[in-house]
């Protein structure tokens, strides 16, 4: 494989009529729909409809698709068994990925559990069992799945601090999760899809989404930027840490992008809520710090922040831990996987691509007894 195909980069690996990638830094599109007017009008529970139904929906289906996913938050008791046998110690990952693939096998696809309300059921119970297992193992208590609020946003919050939410918390996730549902041909979406191909089951795509999206390259890079902006009290001592790092060549998380050449289009919606949120925290100052790195970032290497930069202290300006911050990319991404799990189905075909051969040329087998 020469290098510019390496990873498949700039193979067109197949047709979807779900999302555009602004390639040269141009807008990113959900169905055709701006992402900065979605972020701006709209709410999760919209695009996540856009993206599995295929249309907006209007005010009767939206409250009906609420009404939907609030009443399947509930996990099965034999779910909340594995949850809480899981070590506390286990990535928040890992306990996602273990739960659905559990799901899978209570509430397996069938013709009256069919491939649409599979795709409802994990995003409403998902924050579930994610704040299930994580309250079992750090509070010791068996965590009540009602609650008040109707969106998936204000559900994890009020679920995670035991309190409803501030509505700039609330809407700030809810933007979040709209800029997270769907990109394309993503790494994880290529393995659901290449999962759905062989004709599995719905949850073995969303697993397989799951496990890829677990990888450092792929998710995480909120986390490892969350990590690098904390260490500091200064915009002054993140400079001068970061340049140090450039120095030794050490990778800076959360800038440039495999697709984008000139900027993401989703940063700056994102970075807007991150300066919103700081105003009232009380480590607001993280704020003027990730401006600094990102200056200098733009300064030195002509680098520009992704998504994931400024949404590490957005999410971390809600009071969410930070090793909860991928688990929140995979609340999200459940529309886009679950989209084109759907598309794939309807005009399959087997994804297997060939590979170039670097090995040996072909050699004459030697005995055991004369190898030496």
């Amino acid at each position: 494989m020469n290098k510019k195909t390496g990873g498949l980069a700039e193979i067109v690996a197949g047709d979807t009529s779900i999302s555009t990638v602004g390639k040269e830094g141009l807008d990113l599109t959900y169905r055709g729909y701006s992402i900065h007017d979605l972020a701006e009008q709209s709410t999760f529970e919209e695009v996540a409809y856009l993206l599995i139904y295929g249309a907006l929906p209007n005010q009767t289906d939206l409250k009906k698709y609420k009404e939907k996913l609030i009443s399947q938050r509930a996990l099965p008791d034999a779910l909340q068994v594995v949850l809480q046998a899981m070590p506390a110690s286990t990535h928040p990952m890992d306990v996602l990925r273990t739960g659905c693939s559990m799901l899978g096998t209570l509430k397996p696809e069938s013709s009256e559990n069919e491939e649409h309300a599979v795709a409802d059921r994990l995003i409403a119970c998902v924050p579930s069992m994610l704040l299930y297992w994580y309250h079992f193992h750090k509070n010791g208590k068996k965590m009540n799945t009602d609650s008040d609020e109707t969106t998936v946003a204000g559900y994890f919050l009020h679920c995670l601090h035991d309190k409803p939410p501030a509505d700039e918390q609330r809407r700030a996730v809810d933007v979040s999760l709209i800029l997270y549902a769907e990109h394309e041909f993503n790494a994880s979406t290529f393995a659901a899809r290449v999962t759905t191909s062989t004709e599995s089951d719905f949850y073995s795509a969303i697993v397989s989404g799951i496990g890829t999206l677990r990888g450092p390259l792929h998710g995480g890079a909120n986390e490892a930027a969350m990590k690098l902006i904390s260490r500091f009290k200064t915009p002054d001592e993140a400079e001068k840490t970061v340049r140090n790092m450039l120095a030794h060549k050490d990778k800076i998380m959360g800038f440039g992008h495999r697709v984008y050449k000139i900027s993401d289009p989703r940063s700056d919606i994102i970075k807007q809520w991150s300066e919103t949120l700081s105003h009232h925290a009380k480590d607001g100052y993280l704020y003027a710090i990730s401006e600094r790195i990102q200056k200098l970032m733009w300064d030195e290497k002509h680098l520009f922040p992704n998504v994931d930069f400024y949404s590490a202290t957005t999410y971390h300006f809600c009071g969410i831990p930070t090793d909860m911050f991928t688990p929140l990319f995979v609340m999200a991404r459940l529309s886009g996987w679950s989209a084109h799990i759907i598309e794939q189905r309807k005009d399959n075909r087997l994804i297997r691509p060939d590979a170039n051969y670097i090995g040996h040329a072909p050699r004459p087998y030697v005995p055991l007894i004369d190898r030496g």
